[in-house]
């Protein structure tokens, strides 16, 4: 799972004495959301009183010019919806903005940003394309643009139509990288630092391990104190198989910030399947207390709790964390599906590991033990051998030397 260099309030905030300027006006601008209709929730009413008529010899007042909102105040209203995810009232705010004044490039870089969360891809691409073109040492520009390209590579289901753009991320990062180096002292540092960290998730993309790897290093390097930077870092040797080095980083992660629950719960997990499982469970217990409404956090504190055998625990919060999020975390029905197999539960664990297996279709272990629980039977629930060798031959297609699923194949044939 990828951390973004800054959250989206720092990525969208403009910064200085302007930053201060829209704080100041926020509340002004939070004005504007009613007339906008954008938040709101509910309906507005109006009850109107009756107005007696007017006397004769009073003349009636000159209608005023209609009132002219400043493109800031949009930018700080688009900013605040941003923050909160409701990136369609942020849309609207941040359009309202480019709209007032074509020029403004926090109203571009937040429109830009906007639409591509929106899925509204080659919109972002226009957008930001059009702001490093009128302001060329927007170093957030650039950074913007490489991710809307990555964000249409991701999300895009036929990728032959988008092959070209993780390479045209690196270029657009090249620019940033060669507009970082003219900035001078921390400035320079910290923007080459999130240049080399969005690099790192590009190189990802690619399958360049070694190169991602560099560029979260040279990120570091950069920004040492950065608990972000840090969590990649690690999260990349954990893909690449070097748990020791992903469990300093997420470590060095935590101490950099104590307070963030993903960094608390991905290093309590890391500990755990290294085989600490004494230090990670009060590690993922205070990531939980952190953040109970982090899907997270919480089910991390249950995978910790599955590899420590606490069963009980392991089930409560797996469950709490499916319930918060129910689609974005496949690990969680996995470890869900684990328990229920190791208990005899046979049709949960079918159903929790089918669940698994769909939203994590690339999981060769996933799919081995969605086999497993087929291979099984259990009082009246049969086993079923056809779609037992069925998912360990999709295992083994993703991981060939997958020695389980080769083991489960010559069990079933």
């Amino acid at each position: 799972m990828f951390k973004r260099l800054l959250p989206p309030s720092e990525r969208c905030a403009p910064s200085g004495s302007r930053r201060r300027a829209r704080a100041l006006g926020l509340r002004a601008a939070l004005g504007l959301a009613v007339s906008l209709g954008l938040g709101t929730g509910t309906a507005q009413t109006t009850t109107q009183t009756p107005v007696a008529p007017a006397t004769p010899t009073v003349p009636a007042a000159r209608p005023s010019a209609p009132r002219i909102i400043p493109a800031a105040n949009y930018v700080a209203l688009g900013v605040y919806y941003y923050e909160q995810g409701n990136f369609d009232s942020a849309y609207v705010a941040f359009r309202a903005a480019s709209e007032q004044d074509a020029k403004n490039a926090e109203a571009l870089l937040g429109l830009g940003r906007t639409q591509a969360k929106l899925r509204l891809y080659s919109a972002s691409l226009e957008t930001l394309r059009k702001l490093v073109a009128l302001d060329a040492r927007n170093v957030s520009g650039y950074i913007a643009l490489a991710q809307a390209y990555q964000a249409q590579y991701v999300g895009t289901s036929d990728r032959r139509t988008v092959t070209g753009n993780l390479d045209e991320a690196l270029k657009v990062l090249q620019d940033a990288e060669t507009t970082a180096r003219t900035a001078a002292g921390a400035d320079q540092d910290i923007n080459l630092s999130k240049v080399y960290n969005e690099r790192g998730y590009v190189y990802r993309l690619k399958g360049d391990a070694a190169a991602a790897i560099a560029s979260f290093k040279q990120a570091s390097a950069l920004n040492p104190d950065n608990s972000v930077i840090l969590y990649n870092l690690g999260d990349m040797y954990y893909a690449t198989g070097d748990l020791t080095a992903a469990v300093d980083s997420l470590q060095q992660a935590v101490i950099a910030d104590p307070r963030d629950a993903y960094s608390r719960a991905y290093y309590a997990k890391l500990l755990a399947l290294s085989g600490n499982t004494a230090a990670a469970r009060p590690e993922a217990a205070q990531a939980a207390r952190l953040s109970p409404t982090n899907a997270y956090a919480v089910g991390q504190y249950g995978v910790v709790s599955y590899l420590a055998k606490d069963t009980a625990t392991a089930a409560a919060q797996l469950q709490a964390a499916i319930k918060l999020d129910p689609l974005r975390y496949p690990e969680f029905y996995y470890y869900m599906g684990r328990l229920e197999l190791d208990q005899g539960q046979l049709q949960a664990a079918r159903g929790d590991l089918t669940k698994a297996a769909a939203l994590g279709s690339t999981s060769w272990e996933y799919l081995y033990y969605l086999g497993l629980s087929y291979e099984r039977g259990q009082g009246a629930l049969a086993p079923d051998k056809a779609k037992a060798l069925e998912n360990y031959r999709k295992a083994l297609a993703l991981n060939p030397d997958y020695k389980l699923a080769q083991d489960g194949l010559s069990r079933v044939k």
